[in-house]
């Protein structure tokens, strides 16, 4: 069975992907979820010419990434999502992944946290905290972490600062 990280960057796939998420935690299959990317021809084309050909790289919407990771194919994966809700919703296909990696995620009107520190760009909506502190009470290990080599920051240690 081949192990599964994921990443939660509204980039999805990108030059750190390739250059220093993927070797780092040796990747072979990179899988970008998003609906409205994977219905798109020239943002799938945009996103995956970058990726090196020692990388099987995907953008897919939902369902697609659904029946990608249940089929097991033993591969290492990083899976990369924009939102931390598309996490909720493949929740059942990424029960015993390895890490959840929180990245960059742009300011949107909903959005009223801030990650501060060396973690990047990094905001949160009150349901995106709630539904990570749902993955985090049911095991998945999530933190923040802007680069491999960057200082990394635990989840609970970000949820203590809100209280």
């Amino acid at each position: 069975m081949g192990k599964v990280y994921v990443r939660v960057d509204d980039r999805l796939v990108h030059g750190q992907t390739v250059v220093a998420w993927a070797p780092t935690l040796k990747i072979q299959e990179i899988i970008g979820v998003d609906d409205v990317s994977a219905a798109n021809p020239m943002l799938k084309s945009i996103m995956t010419m970058g990726v090196p050909k020692q990388y099987e790289a995907h953008i897919v919407n939902t369902d697609e990434a659904k029946q990608l990771l249940a089929a097991d194919n033993g591969k290492v994966k990083l899976v990369i999502v924009k939102i931390p809700h598309k996490l909720t919703e493949l929740k059942e296909v990424l029960k015993g992944c390895e890490h959840i990696y929180l990245g960059n995620m742009a300011k949107r009107a909903d959005t009223n946290h801030q990650m501060t520190g060396a973690t990047g760009i990094f905001y949160l909506s009150d349901e995106d905290i709630k539904e990570i502190n749902a993955l985090a009470e049911e095991g998945f290990d999530v933190s923040f972490q802007q680069l491999p080599n960057a200082q990394e920051k635990g989840w609970h240690a970000f949820t203590d600062t809100l209280k």
